[in-house]
């Protein structure tokens, strides 16, 4: 049953009839901008604007796991030298969000195949060194045994005791190579932590799904652990003792590349520790538009000539980058640096409370500068892949970065929006699910307050922000004032319902 309208002041009983137009969804923005990857070079431009229109998918999922990849081949291998001490990784985490039949998969596939081949590759230029490693092993093992029998038999013999304690040493000196990985699926944190570890700190965790996440939410453990994702993405140093090992890496670059269906972007967000302990500000998010139901029935496929081309280059900077153990250092040339100093002058004002537009995700926003030189370094290793360290990170370079850097933000305060991040929407959501229920016509704000719960609204002042908002979407109109006609309390303001909210069925 809807709630009583109240009696209209006498001055607004002849008043013309209001005029509504169609009120915006809360939390609607103007439409997200696609992906520009005509940031990258063209050879992988190509690459990923060919594969989005052969699987008839946004070039926004084929350009961030492209990034992704590109992060694979270099995380961990090279760092951005920003100003002084200021320093960044290459390694990235970027997350797509799109619903299920969006064909992620074969976009997956087709991206992560070359790293795949390279990795093989690794193995194959490895596995003369594995089985020398382990027939040297052997040996040394079977002629330590031999010298302890010796120095056991020999009644103390200071020689026979020494000989049996340096043979010792020398099988502690071999070393067996690891065999290469570069890309993990949907592995524990802990099976994460071992493979870090064996691979000197680098591996990528690529999925076209978001287990991921469940499982460092405590599927398996039923306790949350972030604290490889924190330090992988920052290089922080990590180290893990277990009852059989203990686990040190020095410098952790994790890559994290996930394609994920829309629902868990919101899940994320109630997962305990997700975004106080960091993570969630960690992550390059994308909020595709789907085009399910709009896709071309035989499009053109990929030319062989660009998969060719795309499959050699990134095995040719995996390969490349491989062999680093220091990382190498990249430098931005004097216009890179002026175009990242003005960049930084446009975000900090962003940061201010009440007033900044990414105050409400400056978790995420505080590292955007950061994920900007990121995507600078790894831009400039695309494009110069057999001699990026030894070239600046150039002007236009810088600027493609941070336009790559504008997409991100677009969509994090998307992203962070589904997350319930702004406290005004969820407020101004309250009181329209309120408002959806109850369905009157007009109330005082004092009615609200009244039917509102505390735990939201603690006093009538609270109210104002989601009002406000509600107003400028077009839900309500706050109606104008009565005349005052003698003392006492001003009355309490009132507001006009949208007639579409009136008529919603209970």
């Amino acid at each position: 049953m809807s709630a009583p309208a109240d009696v209209p002041w006498p001055h607004e009983q002849a008043a013309a009839p209001r005029t509504w137009e169609t009120p915006l969804p809360i939390g609607a923005r103007p439409a997200l901008p696609a992906f520009p990857s005509h940031a990258f070079p063209s050879w992988l431009a190509n690459f990923v604007a060919a594969l989005a229109e052969e699987t008839q998918t946004p070039h926004d999922l084929a350009g961030c796991i492209a990034l992704a990849a590109i992060s694979t081949a270099a995380g961990g291998r090279a760092i951005v030298c920003v100003r002084g001490t200021w320093s960044e990784p290459v390694n990235i985490y970027t997350v797509v969000a799109m619903p299920p039949g969006s064909r992620k998969s074969p976009v997956f596939r087709a991206i992560v195949a070359p790293l795949l081949s390279a990795e093989k590759i690794l193995q194959e230029q490895i596995k003369p060194q594995i089985t020398e490693a382990k027939i040297a092993q052997k040996v040394a093992q079977e002629a330590a045994e031999k010298a302890t029998h010796k120095a056991t038999t020999g009644r103390g013999d200071p020689s026979l005791l020494a000989e049996a304690q340096s043979a010792a040493l020398a099988v502690d000196t071999i070393t067996i190579p690891v065999e290469p990985r570069l890309v993990s699926d949907d592995a524990t944190p802990e099976t994460a932590t071992t493979l870090l570890a064996e691979q000197g700190g680098r591996l990528a965790v690529l999925s076209a799904e978001g287990g991921i996440f469940a499982t460092l939410a405590g599927r398996y453990s039923g306790t949350p652990n972030l604290d490889l994702f924190l330090k992988g993405h920052a290089g922080d140093l990590l180290i893990v003792d277990r009852r059989d090992r203990r686990e040190r890496v020095d410098n952790p670059a994790l890559t994290l590349g996930l394609a994920v269906q829309p629902e868990i972007i919101t899940e994320i967000a109630k997962s305990p520790g997700f975004r106080g302990k960091g993570l969630l500000g960690r992550i390059l998010y994308s909020l595709p538009a789907s085009n399910v139901g709009y896709r071309a029935i035989d499009p053109d496929p990929i030319p062989d000539l660009v998969t060719a081309t795309y499959t050699a280059n990134l095995e040719r900077l995996v390969l490349t980058m491989h062999g680093w153990t220091d990382p190498a250092r990249l430098i931005l040339s004097p216009e890179a640096a002026d175009l990242f100093t003005e960049q930084r002058r446009h975000t900090e004002p962003r940061l201010r409370p009440e007033t900044g537009d990414l105050n409400h995700i400056a978790d995420w926003a505080a590292k955007f500068d950061g994920a900007v030189a990121r995507l600078a370094g790894l831009l400039h290793l695309a494009t110069h892949i057999d001699d990026g360290w030894r070239r600046p990170i150039d002007g236009p370079t810088m600027a493609a970065a941070m336009e790559l850097g504008e997409y991100f933000t677009t969509h994090a305060l998307a992203a962070f929006d589904a997350m319930g991040a702004d406290p005004d929407q969820e407020a101004a959501r309250t009181v329209h699910e309120w408002l959806t229920r109850t369905r009157p016509e007009r109330f005082s704000v004092r009615e609200a307050f009244t039917a509102l719960p505390r735990s939201r609204f603690r006093k009538v002042g609270d109210l104002e922000p989601a009002l406000d908002l509600l107003e400028q979407l077009g839900w309500i109109q706050r109606e104008p004032e009565p005349p005052r006609t003698g003392p006492g309390r001003r009355p309490s303001p009132r507001y006009s319902v949208h007639p579409d909210l009136c008529r919603t069925a209970a």
